[in-house]
């Protein structure tokens, strides 16, 4: 596999630095959470990898930010950043947010490691300017650092037939809260997004 003209004799390691969504928040079994079950699913594919665990429950963009450094190992070789959730629940400035992001991509610039930035969804009731300005943010963060973009963590629920915005579509796939998914809906985020960590893999010789 060749990355930057480095040949890399095993498997591509990932780094998916994220909050309570990439951590695996409230599963009674680690095994379910979002990294091993994607993973797991990139295996299948016949995908060589390792995906690092650098989820941090209550993660803001500012927390990412703050320890993007340290999370992102010598051995990192791409980036998946599952950034912006807790931003959004806390009502935060959009402009704030997408600072933080642009900073988490240029250090990753730096690194020359491929990006995958995976969006978010603002919900109608901080009003049409805040929609607009935090769900817009992540396209045009991934056109302007060349980044792999996944225009919605929750695709994969979208496209069996719940809408985050309809609780009682996403019950079956939502842990009490409302907020974290369940194994089911991990596994079916997992197949939304799984086809864009491989684009993401492609960059890398993976």
């Amino acid at each position: 596999m060749l990355s930057g003209g480095v040949v890399w004799a095993g498997p591509v390691t990932l780094v998916a630095l994220g909050d309570s969504l990439t951590a695996g928040y409230g599963l009674e079994d680690p095994a379910e959470g979002l990294v091993p079950q994607l993973e797991g699913w990139l295996k299948a594919k016949g995908h060589e990898v390792v995906i690092q665990n650098a989820g941090v429950s209550g993660d803001t963009t500012a927390g990412g930010l703050a320890r993007v450094d340290w999370a992102l190992g010598p051995e990192a070789q791409g980036v998946i950043v599952i950034l912006g959730g807790n931003d959004m629940l806390r009502g935060l400035v959009p402009a704030g947010a997408r600072a933080n992001l642009d900073a988490i991509l240029t250090k990753a610039d730096g690194r020359k490691l491929p990006v995958l930035l995976v969006a978010m969804k603002a919900p109608g009731n901080y009003g049409p300017e805040y929609k607009a300005a935090f769900d817009g943010m992540y396209g045009d963060l991934a056109a302007a650092h060349g980044a792999v973009l996944a225009e919605d963590f929750f695709g994969g629920l979208r496209a069996a037939g719940a809408d985050p915005a309809d609780p009682a579509s996403m019950a079956a796939f939502m842990q009490a809260d409302g907020i974290h998914p369940n194994p089911d809906g991990v596994k079916l985020i997992v197949e939304g997004l799984g086809p864009k960590v491989e684009e993401l893999l492609a960059r890398i010789g993976g």
